[in-house]
């Protein structure tokens, strides 16, 4: 062999060949997505622990020889046909993680702990440890607000059906108007994996976009006196109190839905050794060294899903709407209710804190905060708002149950 036919031979072999091909644009344009949303990460600091790995997995699948047929070559890291056969009723590989196991690459393998729903229970445990249920539990009525943020996650259903989406795919979409990546990725496994790559892209730009979407509708929905209201130090919870509410609310949640189990129970379980005094090894572990690996783990196989003959289609750009409907449906209801609370206590209760209704911990929270320091420079929401917020994140399980109950079969 010839040095012009080595060179021929490893310029056919190499992934830039396939650049060329029918559609091989589709695999540049998705290295350029993956380059913004890098960029997004690091330099914007968006959501940077998940969206960096989400991005560099995205880079590496669309990089590594895959072409428009769907189909990949064998030094492929991830391989979409295996995943395929593993929805497919009519293949005998339904459901075989063995088959992946043997056949697949290095991204199918971290992919297993997505699709059997691990790494999403396995951050609500690590939430659930560094999340402090004190506000909620002073001020129950927080529950509505969270609640309330919900009502775009349902809005955003009926849009998506409407828009001609089954109602597995419509489910999916619309949860990502709770603003809680995990929760999207949880239930978009179950009801339509075939959306996975667009549905978490967009719940978690949306998050990390949370500063700079919620202050106008803050803003456009309440008053400056409204904005301006102090409110009062809440109540002392007691240790019993922290203890006993993990427990009551994993009995009284799980029975009403089970399929909320995984994500409510690992939340309450994590927050219960938070709370119990005798467990700070466990609860620092979950905090910290698992909460880190599994997250390093879920952004790179999440990642990998956006294969460019699947990612780029027009039904991606629907869902990227439909997403930001639904996150801007549910700060207003946050807010709508939030009004009304403010009116019926006497104008007690800042409405901004309703905003924070959604499931992203801390960040909605303090854009609360800082809103009403804006009004008021001796305001401080922060804890208050914190109420809602965590009320958002056992919300959002909540809608994500009675849609996996409804259509989870």
């Amino acid at each position: 062999m010839d040095i012009l036919e080595t060179l021929s031979k490893l310029w056919n072999d190499s992934g830039f060949a396939s650049f060329f091909a029918d559609g091989g644009w589709k695999n540049l344009v998705m290295i350029g997505i993956a380059c913004v949303l890098l960029y997004l990460g690091i330099v914007k600091k968006f959501e940077p622990l998940l969206l960096v790995g989400i991005a560099f997995g995205c880079l590496l699948v669309n990089v590594s020889n895959f072409f428009l047929d769907g189909t990949s070559s064998s030094e492929a890291l991830y391989h979409p046909e295996l995943w395929d056969a593993f929805l497919d009723h009519d293949s005998e590989f339904y459901h075989s993680y063995g088959h992946v196991m043997s056949n697949g690459g290095f991204l199918d393998i971290l992919y297993i702990g997505v699709k059997a729903g691990l790494y999403p229970s396995l951050i609500f445990l690590g939430v659930g440890a560094m999340t402090d249920f004190g506000p909620l539990i002073a001020r129950p009525n927080s529950l509505l607000l969270g609640a309330a943020a919900q009502m775009g996650v349902f809005l955003a259903y009926f849009g998506a059906v409407c828009l001609g989406f089954t109602g597995n795919q419509a489910a999916s979409i619309g949860i990502i108007g709770g603003a809680d990546g995990p929760t999207a990725i949880f239930l978009t496994t179950r009801l339509a994996p075939e959306l996975l790559g667009p549905i978490a892209i967009a719940a978690y730009s949306y998050m990390a976009l949370i500063p700079m979407i919620q202050p106008f509708f803050m803003r456009l929905l309440t008053t400056e006196k409204e904005r301006k209201i102090k409110m009062e130090q809440s109540r002392e919870v007691s240790k019993t109190e922290k203890i006993l509410f993990p427990i009551i609310v994993s009995i009284f949640v799980i029975l009403l839905l089970p399929s909320t189990a995984p994500l409510v129970g690992c939340l309450m379980l994590g927050n219960l050794w938070r709370e119990c005094g005798v467990t700070a090894r466990l609860s620092d572990t979950v905090q910290n060294a698992l909460m880190n690996i599994v997250t390093v783990f879920l952004g790179i196989s999440v990642g990998a899903t956006t294969v460019a003959s699947k990612f780029l289609s027009f039904e991606t750009l629907k869902i990227i709407a439909l997403g930001l409907t639904a996150f801007c449906f549910s700060t207003v209801g946050g807010l709508i209710v939030g009004k009304i609370m403010c009116k019926l206590s006497g104008g007690k209760i800042n409405p901004l804190i309703g905003s924070a209704g959604v499931s992203a911990v801390p960040m909605a929270a303090r854009v609360s905060q800082i809103e009403g320091q804006k009004a008021n420079p001796t305001n401080f929401l922060l804890m208050h708002a914190m109420g809602p917020n965590v009320a958002g994140v056992i919300g959002s399980a909540i809608a994500a149950g009675f849609l996996l109950a409804v259509y989870g079969g």
